[in-house]
Protein backbone atom coordinates (compact mmCIF):
# COMPACT_ATOMS: atom_id res chain seq x y z
CA UNK A 1 0.00 0.00 0.00
CA UNK A 2 2.67 2.19 0.48
CA UNK A 3 4.28 2.27 -3.25
CA UNK A 4 0.73 2.94 -4.06
CA UNK A 5 0.21 5.97 -1.56
CA UNK A 6 3.49 6.89 -2.95
CA UNK A 7 2.85 7.10 -6.79
CA UNK A 8 -0.28 8.17 -6.99
CA UNK A 9 1.47 10.93 -4.94
CA UNK A 10 3.93 11.31 -7.85
CA UNK A 11 1.31 11.27 -10.29
CA UNK A 12 -0.36 14.75 -8.77
CA UNK A 13 2.64 16.04 -8.23
CA UNK A 14 3.19 15.55 -12.00
CA UNK A 15 0.09 16.39 -12.87
CA UNK A 16 0.52 19.68 -11.02
CA UNK A 17 3.77 20.56 -12.46
CA UNK A 18 2.23 20.04 -16.01
CA UNK A 19 -0.91 22.28 -15.22
CA UNK A 20 1.96 24.94 -14.14
CA UNK A 21 3.95 24.52 -16.82
CA UNK A 22 1.27 25.16 -19.42
CA UNK A 23 -0.12 28.06 -16.97
CA UNK A 24 3.41 29.85 -17.58
CA UNK A 25 3.70 29.41 -21.43
CA UNK A 26 0.20 31.12 -22.44
CA UNK A 27 1.78 34.12 -19.52
CA UNK A 28 5.04 34.17 -21.85
CA UNK A 29 3.25 34.20 -25.15
CA UNK A 30 2.34 37.77 -24.73
CA UNK A 31 2.97 40.60 -26.68
CA UNK A 32 6.61 42.21 -26.46
CA UNK A 33 4.91 45.59 -27.31
CA UNK A 34 8.35 46.42 -28.80
CA UNK A 35 6.72 47.96 -31.52
CA UNK A 36 3.85 49.83 -30.58
CA UNK A 37 3.47 53.11 -29.71
CA UNK A 38 3.19 54.79 -26.28
CA UNK A 39 0.12 56.44 -25.24
CA UNK A 40 2.88 58.94 -23.12
CA UNK A 41 4.51 61.35 -25.24
CA UNK A 42 5.54 63.84 -23.15
CA UNK A 43 5.23 65.30 -19.21
CA UNK A 44 4.10 68.45 -18.62
CA UNK A 45 4.41 71.02 -15.38
CA UNK A 46 2.42 71.93 -12.71
CA UNK A 47 -0.03 74.19 -14.63
CA UNK A 48 -0.21 76.46 -11.40
CA UNK A 49 1.77 76.92 -8.05
CA UNK A 50 -0.06 75.38 -4.98
CA UNK A 51 -1.07 77.79 -2.28
CA UNK A 52 -0.64 76.48 1.14
CA UNK A 53 -2.70 78.63 3.99
CA UNK A 54 -2.68 77.89 7.73
CA UNK A 55 -6.52 77.29 9.25
CA UNK A 56 -7.04 80.65 11.30
CA UNK A 57 -9.68 79.04 13.32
Amino acid sequence: MSTDDTSAAAEMKRKFKEALDKKNAQHRDGEAHLDGDSAIHGTHGAVTKREFRRKSG
